[in-house]
């Protein structure tokens, strides 16, 4: 058996009948947490089954809902002690299949560990459990004139602990940055339960940066028990510039024209017209209907400063060919323009019984040309789909519309999805921005990265969880996957994960 195969050697049930080797489990379990702390019935576990990928779906064996981080260790050296994979859990928010559970495995739900530890405004750091909501950080450093930058639009549900996981984004990441970027220091456990703190509070921390390589691990590497973040000062003003194309080349090019004349707004954000249209009904932001694209670009700072970088930010707009430039009038008006944009993945669910959402970056150069191939795209798997972009760093995502009710249509949003990847790739960009790996993208690994890179993952990650217990057979691809995802290559059809049924 090769390294890579002994990675993912969870895959196969254990050798215990199923019912009996849960009887095991649970018990084991049970007695390191209270009983309401760990569940296996089906109708217990069953909304546990996936995350917000829900074309890929499994039944856990177990899910435990530690209350405090002795727990959390307990039930890690349980399941070491019996070889049980383990998948940590946030809120389950995650777009790549990141949670998916193992149907031989324990599901470590963190739910319970969201208390605030520490709200500091003079370091401006927040120290906080990984159960804790995106959102609710910014609210309670609120009071001190205090925020947490990184917002993706899942914010209001969000953990912090899957924002590490993911090293998730959002739309004011362009000047701001990505969740790698806003923390500071993260402890966590091991699978053998041994306590690792990475980073620190202070600018800087002794020895290798592995802080940077835990953030966007997916729950491979450890667990994460506490994180403290970076606060920034609330802007005294934002506001934003809407502009409409009547191209999509125009819009992808305006961006590139902003960035190019050394501006880096707070948001920079495109919308094709099919994302706007689906939008409007559902928020009434205000947005041109006629527009075949539209961009929101956001300043913020000392009003002076406002000013002066929106005037700038117009007339690179109009250069680019704007048809028309708004910009907010007031604060009820900005959230509402950035309302439309954060709901667009909602506003999808109401016009196509399903959508796929997709998570890639390419240059920033590349936009137009992106969304000229994604129009051939659509014509030739006969899907529609929506572009929503995090323009100012070249992260899209486009949403496949397909109907799961139909076997064929899901194969075919498949195939449009990998395609949108190689061709990222292809443009010099990456598989994911922000989204992770997941099972969703575990086949794209093998476009992006050689045999030798692969093997450097797995080094990595034998480092820290050298039994293969924790998220086994999520983000890295062994060398047989990549070999047959090489023979049946795209356009002739994915590999699949039988272990996993679909819909």
């Amino acid at each position: 058996m090769t390294t890579a195969h002994a990675e993912f050697r969870h895959a196969s049930p254990s050798a215990a009948p199923p019912a009996q080797r849960q009887a095991e489990v649970v018990a084991r379990l049970r007695a390191e947490l209270p009983a309401h702390c760990v569940m296996h019935r089906e109708e217990e576990v069953r909304p546990y089954e996936c995350d917000g990928l829900s074309a890929f779906r499994q039944l856990p064996m177990v899910v435990a809902l530690p209350e405090s981080e002795a727990q959390v260790r307990a039930v890690l050296r349980a399941c070491r002690e019996l070889d049980v994979p383990v998948v940590a859990r946030g809120a389950g928010t995650s777009l790549s299949g990141g949670a998916m559970p193992h149907a031989c495995g324990v599901v470590l739900g963190l739910a319970k560990l969201n208390r605030i530890l520490a709200v500091d405004p003079g370091a401006r750091v927040a120290r906080v459990e990984p159960g804790v909501r995106n959102l609710a950080i910014s609210e309670a450093a609120a009071p001190y004139g205090l925020y947490y930058a990184p917002d993706p639009s899942s914010q209001i549900a969000c953990t912090i602990g899957g924002n590490v996981a993911e090293n998730s984004g959002g739309v004011h990441c362009l000047k701001y940055g990505l969740t790698v970027h806003n923390v500071l220091r993260v402890r966590g456990l091991t699978i053998d339960g041994e306590e690792v703190e990475l980073g620190a509070e202070a600018p800087d921390a002794p020895g290798l940066d592995l802080l940077s390589a835990v953030i966007g691990s997916e729950g491979m590497l450890l667990v994460v028990t506490e994180v403290s973040v970076k606060l920034v000062p609330t802007p005294p003003l934002a506001r934003v510039v809407m502009a409409s194309f009547d191209d999509v080349v125009k819009a992808g090019d305006a961006v590139a024209g902003i960035i190019a004349a050394g501006i880096i707004p707070a948001g920079l954000e495109m919308m094709d017209r099919k994302t706007t249209r689906a939008v409007e009904p559902f928020v009434r932001a205000g947005y041109d209907l006629d527009a075949q694209a539209i961009l929101l670009a956001e300043s913020d700072g000392a009003p002076e400063e406002v000013e002066e970088e929106i005037a700038r930010m117009e007339q690179v707009l109009r250069d680019a060919g704007a048809t028309a430039i708004r910009v907010s009038a007031s604060e009820e008006e900005r959230l509402r323009f950035w309302s439309g944009r954060k709901n667009a993945f909602p506003a999808a669910g109401r016009i196509s019984p399903d959508y796929y959402c997709m998570d890639g970056t390419i240059p920033r150069r590349n936009l137009g040309r992106m969304l000229a191939a994604i129009a051939q795209m659509e014509e030739r798997h006969g899907l529609g789909c929506m572009n929503v972009f995090h323009a100012g760093d070249g992260n899209l995502h486009p949403l496949i519309l397909f109907d799961a009710n139909d076997p064929g249509q899901w194969a075919r949003a498949e195939r449009f999805g990998a395609e949108i990847l190689e061709l990222c790739v292809e443009y010099g960009g990456t598989i994911t921005g922000e989204h992770g790996v997941g099972v969703e993208k575990i086949d794209s690994m093998c476009v992006q990265f050689s045999p030798e890179e692969r093997e450097t993952f797995f080094a990595v990650k034998r480092a820290f969880d050298p039994h293969g217990l924790l998220n086994p057979g999520k983000a890295i691809p062994t060398l047989a996957r990549c070999a047959e995802y090489g023979r049946m290559h795209v356009h002739a059809g994915r590999l699949r994960f039988p272990e996993l049924p679909r819909f």
